[in-house]
């Protein structure tokens, strides 16, 4: 099995970035299971120094690298003022300096409150806007819980689209007594404003949210079936195909050469360094790749920054087999799909060479050019096929 010290530069194949976790939302929506928290009162100040102080300790360790990409996600980060996420960027731009062409991403909500920033976060830096969009239908917004009408998601975009050259926007699909027809024409109308990127997401139920208790007592009711929402999702990626903004993820969608280069950073194995409560990472450094975790808590992670230098809970080494596992789990998303001879380097064997095949005769799985890719056929499918192949 290789050392820990055999993979030092193995991260370059998936760049570099960092990771911004801003906890605070204004309301926390029921399907939502992420590390999001209600607050009367912020003190940004505060929040902006501790945010930097933690990339200045990370800095110190990964020296003489540059940053490719920067990601601001919640929580709802466009409820940060424009002077928080630009002493921020300051911070990051003197821990490591930036790449020249630096994706800086910026999660947004479209009410009329963050709205109002967007002119203000495009002159801190940040270039692609990612709003939260999740419907054009006013019922369906407020049974997601979203606080915004279609009227005003329409209102912001348009003012993101004259402040970024690039936005994102994400809708949810299986939504509620949702129909394919009801779908099909969400989907190219949503398409008809699209400028280089759309995340389209089905519709899952957590444990630990509101629809997670609702479904649990059998009050979320009219969910499509399973078979429903693939269809879904099989009509999804012809659409956006044929609409210039083919599928190259999972749930992701762009135009040639637009995709999210910091979410990239993840699903190519690459190190991120992250801050902010709750927030996940993984560095390179002399001893291994390492993953890090930070107090969930804001206020446990905040007292933690300012009284012991750090918010980290957790390092813990990777080894190479669980980097393996990792880099397959995350890179059969794409539709590049996995380098074979960087996975054989980190796993320490190649993988089952009969397993590929079932999965090649199902017509499941491709290979060409040294990498494994999932089909069009295969994609809906792609827990089995990574159940076959990590077996």
């Amino acid at each position: 099995m290789p050392g820990p010290d055999s993979f030092a530069e193995d991260w370059r194949a998936g760049g570099f970035g960092l990771y911004v976790h801003w906890p605070f939302c204004a309301a926390k929506c029921p399907y939502c299971d992420f590390n999001s928290h209600v607050v009367p009162a912020v003190d940004q100040s505060r929040w902006a120094a501790a945010l930097s102080s933690e990339i200045a300790r990370l800095a110190a360790e990964l020296p003489g690298r540059h940053l490719g990409s920067i990601f601001f996600g919640g929580g709802t980060p466009s409820l940060m003022l424009p002077e928080t996420v630009d002493a921020v960027l300051r911070a990051a731009r003197a821990a490591w300096g930036f790449a020249n062409d630096i994706e800086i991403t910026l999660e947004a909500n479209p009410t009329s409150v963050e709205r109002g920033r967007f002119g203000g976060f495009a002159d801190a830096g940040v270039n692609r806007l990612s709003m939260g969009i999740q419907a054009l239908n006013d019922a369906d917004l407020r049974r997601l819980g979203r606080m915004h009408s279609v009227a005003e998601a329409r209102a912001a975009f348009g003012v993101a689209r004259d402040c970024f050259d690039r936005v994102s926007f994400d809708l949810i699909y299986a939504r509620q007594g949702q129909t394919r027809d009801a779908w099909r024409a969400e989907l190219t109308d949503a398409l008809s404003m699209a400028v280089d990127h759309l995340s389209l997401y089905q519709l899952t139920i957590e444990p630990g949210t509101a629809f997670g208790a609702r479904a649990a007592a059998g009050k979320l009711r009219d969910l499509p079936d399973d078979d429903l929402a693939a269809d879904m999702y099989l009509e999804t990626q012809d659409i956006c195909e044929a609409a210039g903004m083919a599928g190259y993820e999972t749930s992701n969608h762009a135009k040639p050469d637009a995709q999210s280069r910091h979410n990239l950073v993840y699903w190519r194995g690459g190190d991120w360094a992250a801050v902010g409560p709750g927030a996940h990472g993984r560095i390179t450094l002399p001893g291994g790749r390492f993953a890090t975790e930070a107090h969930r808590a804001p206020g446990e992670w905040l007292h933690a920054v300012e009284t012991t230098g750090t918010g980290e809970s957790l390092r813990e080494l990777v080894p190479g087999d669980e980097q393996a596992t990792e880099y397959l789990l995350m890179s059969l998303r794409l539709t590049e799909g996995l380098d074979e001879d960087r996975h054989a380097r980190l796993a320490g064997a190649r993988l089952d060479e009969g397993a590929i095949r079932r999965l090649a005769d199902l017509g499941m799985v491709e290979r060409a050019d040294g990498r494994l890719r999932t089909t069009r056929a295969g994609r809906p499918l792609l827990n089995a096929i990574l159940r076959e192949l990590a077996a």
